[in-house]
C-alpha cells in the first residue's frame, strides 16, 4: 500500500445508502475531490480492507458500543493483502463524545504472533520504525493485556475513497460488500469462509473531517436526502449473524 494518510483525529458522519445513490454521489464528488491513490489504479476504483477485531472474552468492547458509552474504543489488526512481507497495522480507534481519534502502528507481519502472545513491542517490530508508531503499538499492547483480548471477528469490504488534494481535512468513503464472520485465530488471510453481509447490498457512506464540514458537503447531504445513522461494522456484523454463528460468538454476552 502507499504511504499512510490516516486522519489521526476527526469527526465522522455515517449513512447507509443504496449503490445507485452512491454512484450519483460519486459523480457529484468529482467536482470537489480527488480519487484516493489506493483505488485509482483499480477497475472498480476500490481497494480491499481487512480487519481482525480483538475483544475480551465477555465482548466488553462490543457491549460498550451497543450500550452507547460516550467514551469507548475498538482494537483491530488491519491489513490489505496477504504475503509474508505485507505489513499489519495495529489500531486503536477511540470515540470521546463525538470526536474520533486513532492510534496506528505499522508492524512487520512476522512480529504479529509474538506481540499478541505477550512479547513487549520494540522498534525492530515495526515496518515503519518511528517513535509515534512504537508508542501506538505499545498502547495497543497495554490494552491487549488489560482486557486479555483475543481475535473475535474478521471484517472485510472494498473501499472507494475521495480526498482533498492539498491536505487531510476531508475524506469521503464508500464501503461496499461489507462482510463479517467469527475468527478466533491469528490467520491474517484475505479469504472468508461463510461471511454475513451485515448491510446487505447497501453501501456505508462516510464523511470524515478534521474541522468543519464544507458548505458544499452539507448541500450534498440535503440534495440526496441522506439520513445519518450508526453503522458499526464489528457490532452490526455480530448482530446480523445467524444463530449458529452467535453460539460461537459467546451469545451469553450478546
Amino acid at each position: 500500500m502507499p504511504r499512510d494518510k490516516v486522519q489521526r483525529q476527526r469527526f465522522e458522519l455515517k449513512y447507509v445508502i443504496q449503490d445507485d445513490i452512491a454512484v450519483k454521489i460519486r459523480d457529484f464528488l468529482q467536482a470537489y475531490l480527488t480519487l484516493d491513490e489506493y483505488g485509482a489504479t483499480q477497475p472498480d476504483l476500490s481497494y480491499p480492507v481487512h480487519s481482525l477485531y480483538l475483544d475480551s472474552e465477555d465482548l466488553r468492547l462490543y457491549r460498550s458500543t451497543i450500550n452507547g458509552d460516550r467514551n469507548r474504543y475498538k482494537m483491530r489488526l488491519r491489513f490489505y493483502e496477504q504475503g509474508d512481507n505485507a505489513p499489519v497495522y495495529f489500531e486503536i480507534k477511540r470515540r470521546s463524545e463525538s470526536a474520533i481519534s486513532k492510534l496506528r502502528g505499522k508492524v512487520e507481519r512476522q512480529s504479529v504472533e509474538s506481540l499478541l502472545a505477550g512479547q513487549m513491542p520494540v522498534m525492530e517490530d515495526l515496518a515503519e520504525p518511528t517513535p509515534e508508531g512504537l508508542a501506538a503499538v505499545q498502547e495497543f499492547f497495554r490494552r491487549l493485556n488489560e482486557l486479555n483480548a483475543s481475535p473475535k471477528a474478521h471484517i472485510a469490504y472494498r473501499r472507494e475513497a475521495w480526498v482533498v488534494d492539498h491536505d487531510n481535512s476531508l475524506r469521503i468513503t464508500f464501503d461496499r460488500e461489507v462482510r463479517s464472520e467469527p475468527q478466533y485465530n491469528l490467520e491474517l488471510s484475505t479469504r472468508l469462509q461463510e461471511p454475513v453481509y451485515a448491510f446487505g447490498n447497501n453501501v456505508i457512506f462516510e464523511i470524515k473531517f478534521t474541522d468543519r464540514v464544507p458548505r458544499w458537503v452539507r448541500e450534498m447531504v440535503q440534495a440526496f436526502g441522506l439520513r445519518q445513522r450508526s453503522a458499526g461494522k464489528y457490532v452490526d456484523g455480530i448482530a446480523s449473524a445467524p444463530l449458529d454463528q452467535l453460539d460461537t460468538w459467546h451469545a451469553t454476552y450478546i
